[in-house]
């Protein structure tokens, strides 16, 4: 294991990381809102960290093997993590402990969007756009760790694109190249972030709330300047935007960049994971909606029609309060949110590619119960899937079950009631936020043990199970 590699690379992340507070700091001077030193303490903080694992090793090596990449992926995450809630602590207003600062920063940068924060409106000014900024820069991370990290290593959900693309889609990167891959996905992203933040303001957000929101909104983070999230403007218009933006990030990145190059909208129509998922959408917005229509009691199908977007885009926006709706249709977006969004895109969950080839699975063994001699390929746009991406799937699922109700059953064992348990570990592993029972609204009200618990499952869901999990075993440090 090449250490000093790892140690250059993430001190490279930490300087980044540093230089990124210049977007606090502008604004807590435009704002006076006296946290500018909060943000160049943190800025000196970092650097110096950054020097510090960067310099010694400045002249090694780039050849990253398979080992090291899973561990500075994992690293990525945990380390930035770590000293992202360093902000948090420093400000005296909001007083947070470590557990609770780290929570809300692991959520910021896995774009979870789940929060111990209350009185959001009282906050200042450079720590609200530091907490939009976090889900952003998170975002970003997601996209160059699925389309250009984590197939290199062999896990991910655009691995199975190796077998599925056809079309345009030829390969798991854009280009033969990282760099030249994260320049382009770089533009797409900062492209949507310009044009999400331009239709926030012209719908009636004032600049502040358009730049915060179109933040964590093309990132599906969640994270809102106000406590009553979008519902704080109750303006059908921006509803609209962030259901069309939310469902923009939600798509594989690659279908934005080769729509740009081709100038045509084609190879949207071609991608069978996205016309799959539009598929899902409608079905569980038609199934809302008639369950909301024979509900007497239950008319409000405009945040019906919302909720069922945001949850299973995994953005976790809030329309309206949700907590006392019927529990059919709770337990219907909780549901949703673990199919998740597209490989490739900024969105959390198991992601619709496993799903269409868990289905094409299923489908094939029931078959071969009544025809055990035929031979039974799996396909997905006419392409061979093979035994062992196939294998790879089906032991995702597994996994993530399993991780879901162990980490459920410990949540349980802290003292919290069951639908805290169940419904706050779905939305973390899920990276969606919003969850219900007594951490409806924040996560404040749980115990230290809780929250480092659910800042873990946030990582665990965010690094899909196998990056995360593979450098907890002896075997990854004994070979």
């Amino acid at each position: 294991m090449n250490y000093s590699l790892i140690q250059r690379i993430l001190g490279i992340m930490l300087m980044l990381f540093g230089l990124s507070l210049i977007i606090p700091i502008i604004t807590s001077v435009l704002y006076q809102d006296q946290n500018i030193n909060i943000f160049i303490t943190s800025f000196i903080i970092f650097l110096l960290a950054g020097l510090i694992l960067y310099y010694p090793n400045r002249e090694q090596e780039n050849d990253i093997r398979t080992k090291e990449g899973f561990l500075i992926v994992v690293l990525f995450w945990v380390v930035l993590s770590i000293f992202g809630s360093i902000p948090f602590m420093l400000d005296k207003q909001l007083s947070l402990s470590f557990a609770d600062a780290l929570f809300e920063s692991v959520s910021g940068w896995t774009t979870t969007g789940a929060t111990i924060l209350s009185n959001i409106d009282t906050l200042s000014p450079s720590i609200l756009i530091y907490r939009q900024m976090l889900q952003w820069l998170g975002g970003m991370g997601i996209v160059i760790l699925a389309l250009a990290i984590l197939p290199m290593l062999g896990v991910g959900g655009m691995q199975l694109y190796k077998a599925e693309s056809t079309g345009p889609i030829k390969d798991t990167k854009i280009s033969p190249r990282i760099a030249e891959t994260a320049q382009n996905l770089w533009s797409v992203y900062l492209g949507l972030t310009f044009l999400c933040a331009l239709s926030y303001f012209l719908a009636g957000m004032n600049l502040f709330d358009a730049i915060g929101h179109s933040f964590s909104t093309i990132a599906i983070g969640g994270f809102s300047t106000h406590d009553k999230s979008i519902g704080f403007f109750d303006n059908t218009s921006i509803e609209i935007i962030c259901m069309i933006f939310m469902l923009l990030s939600a798509m594989n990145f690659i279908l934005h960049f080769l729509s740009l190059k081709s100038k045509s909208i084609k190879v949207y129509f071609e991608d069978s994971e996205l016309m799959t998922y539009l598929m899902i959408i409608l079905f569980f917005i038609f199934l809302i909606m008639i369950y909301a229509t024979l509900d007497s009691n239950f008319t409000n199908l405009r945040h019906v029609f919302f909720q069922t977007v945001s949850f299973i885009t995994t953005s976790g926006f809030t329309s309206t309060s949700y907590n006392l709706w019927p529990s059919f249709i709770l337990s219907t977006l909780l549901t949703a949110s673990f199919i998740g969004a597209c490989a490739g895109s900024t969105g959390g969950g198991m992601k619709v590619i496993r799903v269409i080839l868990l289905f094409k699975l299923i489908k094939r063994e029931l078959l071969k119960i009544l025809h055990p001699s035929a031979e039974l390929p799996v396909k997905i746009n006419e392409k061979l899937i093979s035994e062992d991406i196939s294998a790879t799937a089906w032991n995702f699922f597994i996994l993530y079950l399993i991780s879901y109700f162990v980490i459920s059953l410990t949540l349980l064992a802290t003292g919290v009631d069951t639908t805290t348990a169940f419904s706050a570990v779905a939305s973390c592993i899920n990276n969606l936020g919003p969850a219900l029972g007594s951490v409806y609204g924040n996560y404040s009200s749980i115990n230290d043990f809780s929250k480092y618990l659910l800042s873990f499952t946030m990582l665990l869901g965010r690094l899909e199970i196998f990056t995360l999990l593979i450098i907890m075993t002896p075997y990854f440090w004994k070979y």
